[in-house]
């Protein structure tokens, strides 16, 4: 799991480098040509590694596959659009929930009432499974839309370029990448609750160092509090599979598997949108905060005013126009980093939920990702 681990972060590594090396020096448009030959030699390597399974395959849930395929992909476009076009107010994002809730309720009514269903009811009778699906929900839900908030905060509001933005968080990616490897070592001969305790402790740690963010910091606490974050949650990544899986039957580890990594997913979408919605709404509120005490009867306004800028021309009144929104932007950053480290302090007791993983005669037996 720790090896299959350190493989997944390379991506959070290399990718917002080379991103910003695509960008700045070709076009944005290469950041999703460049998964094309990526993806032919995955495909082509994938072919020649791995022999098809033999097994009997049961019937397919078509119905459930496709009701549950609506509803996620109804939800996404409500999260997408939903800033864009004013949430609820607009016709198209009232339809696109109404067709997303219709669509989860049939397919959870059909899942309990058809002989072999597309998800298995059954899965939800572990609890360790659906603790550790609570808990990687969350996980993508501050990892993700953390990941989503640092660049445009580094290129919109300091001025970073886009390769320099990548440079800058790519320590994240390597955090999690090295706790990976240690955690592996650590699973069996410590109680994985104290290792994901100590990882979300880490990672809220990191979050508090990010509400101290300021628009005239260096690159330094940018560094370090990623790749502190980064050594959080790849404490917490490993032991929350190994227990997600070490009590559930074999029998539903594919579908388990599978709906694990979904929640992951539609945790990062819900948290990147929650945090966006948040973000727009909150410079505005800032900046009408901030903008209201820029009156002739503030001394301390004008004084400064008197010496840096002039507040009787257009140039002028542009200029303080553009530091008041980068001010009420940063503090809107810093409110959504806020959220997400009470968040993270706020499952930490969950953990009390899960069950340490069984082991027998000595030799741990980890839960393999099928």
């Amino acid at each position: 799991m720790s090896i299959w681990g350190v493989g997944v972060t390379l991506g959070p590594i290399l990718g917002p480098v080379l991103g910003g090396w695509l960008t700045q020096d070709y076009s944005w448009r290469w950041v999703f040509f460049i998964n094309v030959p990526i993806g032919i030699v995955a495909f082509l390597i994938l072919s020649m590694s791995m022999p098809e399974t033999k097994k009997m395959i049961s019937r397919f849930d078509f119905f459930g596959f496709l009701s549950l395929s609506l509803s996620i992909g109804a939800l996404q476009l409500f999260l997408d659009r939903g800033e864009l076009n004013d949430w609820f107010n607009s016709p198209e994002i009232v339809v696109e929930a109404l067709v997303s809730g219709i669509a989860l309720y049939y397919f959870v009514a059909h899942s309990f009432t058809h002989s072999n269903p597309f998800l298995s009811p059954a899965l939800f009778a572990d609890r360790n499974f659906v603790a550790a699906n609570v808990f990687i929900f969350l996980i993508g839900v501050v990892l993700f839309a953390t990941l989503a908030l640092i660049p445009p905060m580094l290129q919109g509001e300091m001025g970073y370029p886009v390769i320099t933005s990548g440079i800058v968080t790519a320590p994240r990616g390597a955090g999690t990448m090295i706790s990976m490897m240690v955690v592996g070592r650590l699973i069996g001969k410590i109680d994985a609750r104290i290792i994901m305790a100590t990882g979300l402790s880490l990672t809220a740690f990191s979050l508090w160092q990010m509400t101290n963010f300021d628009l005239l910091m260096n690159q330094n606490i940018v560094v370090i509090s990623g790749l502190i974050q980064g050594f959080g949650i790849g404490l917490v990544y490993v032991p929350l599979s190994t227990v997600a899986f070490s009590t559930l039957s074999a029998s539903f580890r594919n579908e388990g598997t599978a709906f694990f990594n979904l929640l992951r997913n539609l945790g990062s979408a819900i948290g990147i949108s929650v945090v966006e919605t948040l973000l727009t709404q909150n410079t505005q509120i800032m900046h009408s905060t901030l903008a209201e005490n820029i009156t002739p009867y503030n001394l301390n306004t004008q004084a400064f005013l008197a010496s840096h800028i002039d507040p009787h021309s257009i140039a002028g009144i542009a200029v303080l126009n553009n530091m008041i929104t980068n001010q009420a932007a940063m503090i809107a950053y810093l409110n959504d980093y806020q959220l997400m480290m009470l968040l993270t302090i706020a499952v930490i007791p969950l953990l009390l939920l899960l069950r340490p993983p069984v082991y027998a005669q000595g030799k741990k037996e980890t839960a393999v990702m099928e």
